[in-house]
């Protein structure tokens, strides 16, 4: 089933980017809208590729994938037809050459044709995580006797140690949010009409910006996360190096982990599947533990007004499990870690940093003026400006 989700058949115009058949779609497509430089039947793990010297002809030449094929035997079938120019001359060459190898990333792209563009490594930006930072590290621990279980653990070191300057950064202001509740109570006594929530918010709006808080510090560390979880999402299970390589219980960390398969179900198969992962339960028990210290640590203390995003907060992992129980364990494994070491960094913080100290640097912050930034001069002079004209009338 995995295989042929990640089976298809990619192409390239000479001189422009590469293009593919949907991995789900059975069909046959015409490629004729430019000369042809190579043709690839991209599989998971290994590729068959005929790449031309210079290009095939644009005419006639089709690629064709069989998707809805329910052979135990084969995983999709492929078709391509090539022209090739023919002068008719008594001696004539065409330069091909073929290439069947692995899926790999620094492989295909060291021949400088694109080849690697077959390779899902993420939508562009997010894609930057994957080649300055996975790929190099896998490169550098591919041919040694490091497992790639620990190899894990060290990259997902390195991301949590390059990321902990915003983490300290966010738990700071949260931790102002929290110490600010006196405050924060009294606004709320203070406007307890649902009519005067404009001036409740504006009122609180101040004092954060006083206190040198934001109340939007508790969304910081799951945007972040998000973008590098959708990184390796597409590359994990795509990677030829965790191919078959087993790490404590999991056979192999390019796919699931079973430890028990209680066979087919009906619902419970479609939604969960037939077995049970144990490193995504790991990590869907690390998440839960995560929204809740996330919700009590980083939540803003007037935040209790929303509780259907509360909800959602504690039902986004179940739906977290129920998709990555058939996905790569290696995969899982990255984000229970990294759900360690962010209760590993909490609780240092909490133990570096008391209320006493935040309370007085808060009382220090309010002290001061406090700054306007260039665009609310600006708004201040236009305001002034409009009312000129008015008051000499």
């Amino acid at each position: 089933e995995k295989e042929r989700q990640a089976s298809t058949v990619y192409w390239k115009y000479k001189d422009e980017d590469s293009d593919y058949i949907n991995p789900g779609s059975d069909e046959e497509k015409s490629i004729n809208e430019a000369p042809v430089q190579w043709v690839a039947f991209k599989q998971q793990f290994f590729t068959a590729a005929v790449i031309a010297q210079n290009s095939f002809l644009k005419d006639g030449s089709v690629v064709r994938s069989d998707a809805k094929n329910n052979s135990l035997t084969y995983v999709k079938g492929f078709r391509t037809e090539l022209g090739i120019p023919y002068n008719h001359g008594a001696s004539e060459n065409f330069d091909m050459r073929f290439y069947f190898g692995p899926t790999q990333y620094t492989i295909l792209k060291s021949y400088g044709i694109e080849l690697e563009s077959m390779i899902n490594i993420g939508w562009p930006v997010f894609n930057l995580i994957n080649k300055w930072l996975v790929i190099p590290v896998f490169n550098a621990f591919n041919n040694t006797a490091v497992n790639f279980g620990l190899i894990i653990i060290l990259l997902t070191i390195i991301i949590k140690t390059v990321l902990f300057p915003v983490a300290w950064k966010t738990y700071m202001s949260s931790s102002k949010m929290r110490v600010l509740k006196p405050e924060l109570d009294v606004i709320n006594k203070k406007y307890p009409d649902s009519g005067d929530a404009m001036k409740k918010n504006q009122e609180s709006m101040a004092l954060y910006k006083k206190a040198g808080a934001s109340p939007f510090s508790g969304c910081i560390p799951a945007l972040i996360q998000f973008p590098i979880l959708i990184a390796l999402l597409n590359f994990f299970p795509a990677s030829i190096e965790l191919r078959q390589k087993a790490f404590l219980w999991a056979d192999d960390l390019s796919t699931y982990d079973s430890v028990w398969t209680f066979g087919h179900v009906p619902v419970i198969d479609s939604i969960y599947g037939d077995h049970v992962s144990m490193f995504a339960i790991l990590m869907f028990a690390s998440t839960i533990v995560y929204t809740w210290m996330n919700s009590k640590f980083y939540t803003p203390a007037n935040q209790q007004q929303m509780p259907g995003m509360k909800f959602m907060m504690y039902f986004m992992p179940f739906i977290f499990l129920s998709f990555m129980n058939s996905y790569s364990s290696g995969l899982s494994w990255y984000y229970f870690l990294a759900n360690v070491i962010t209760f590993v960094q909490t609780w240092a913080m909490r133990k570096f940093v008391s209320d006493e100290k935040l309370r007085g640097q808060i009382e220090a912050n309010m002290k001061k003026p406090v700054k306007k930034s260039g665009f609310a001069q600006r708004l201040e002079e236009m305001a002034k400006q409009r009312q000129a004209p008015a008051r000499k009338k």
